[in-house]
């Protein structure tokens, strides 16, 4: 399995820096190994290490490689902050089942009203790994928290919420783009779920048990994105 490696652009001639070139020296790689990049955009190309030393590394691009289908419309994801490293888990999971974004929330009962900015770019080398693990071609955003009222999307809002009979295949379609929402700990608040009901949000199941904040958005997007093969 090649080593793979994400790259600001694919370009002839690509500079790695420090980080980068020490995971490669890890790997024990050697100046003429191949190897695969990608930019996180749905690109990836073959590459050749030219030069690799304790302060970077070159590579040399080669003949581009059909990436990874990505579903027939981009999914995002949008979650209310969560305390401890339920974030990270759940950008981890979210960027295997393949979305291409995922923005962050400010909630009524959210278990945390801030991010900080080294959190904030933790979670973007979170996804950055995952892409890498899971053979994607597209690393998806990490966006800084908005409030449920700052929240805009196109296509399809599907919502948690336990107190919903709809099920998500009675309203799943690819015609549009798709946004999945989950709540904290608490949950979202009826006026919450009243303001976005409003504005066209389709308000769906779980199924008969109350899943944890780290568990519902998983649970969603996975029953979503087996649809889309």
């Amino acid at each position: 399995m090649s080593v793979r490696v994400k790259v600001d652009a694919l370009t002839p001639t690509i500079g790695l820096g420090v980080r980068e070139a020490r995971h490669l020296q890890v790997l024990r790689l050697k100046t003429g190994d191949s190897l695969r990049v990608f930019d996180g955009q749905g690109n990836e190309a073959e590459a050749t290490l030219s030069n690799l030393t304790e302060l970077g590394a070159v590579l040399t691009l080669g003949a581009g490689v059909l990436a990874t289908a990505e579903t027939p419309q981009p999914v995002t994801l949008a979650i209310a902050l969560l305390k401890g490293d339920k974030l990270s888990d759940v950008t981890r999971a979210a960027t295997e089942l393949g979305v291409a974004r995922i923005q962050l929330l400010i909630t009524r009962h959210a278990d945390a009203r801030e991010i900080g900015t080294q959190k904030l770019l933790r979670l973007r080398r979170v996804a950055e790994e995952a892409s890498k693990q899971s053979r994607r071609a597209v690393t998806p955003e990490v966006l800084e928290p908005l409030t449920l009222t700052e929240l805009a999307w196109t296509g399809t809002l599907f919502l948690a919420h336990p107190g919903s009979r709809a099920r998500i295949t009675d309203h799943l379609n690819w015609n549009a783009p798709i946004t999945v929402l989950t709540g904290p700990e608490g949950g979202f608040s009826e006026a919450e779920v009243a303001q976005l009901q409003e504005r066209g949000a389709v308000a769906v199941t779980l199924g008969p048990r109350i899943l944890r904040a780290e568990t519902a958005p998983i649970a969603l997007l996975g029953a979503i994105v087996a649809t889309g093969v």
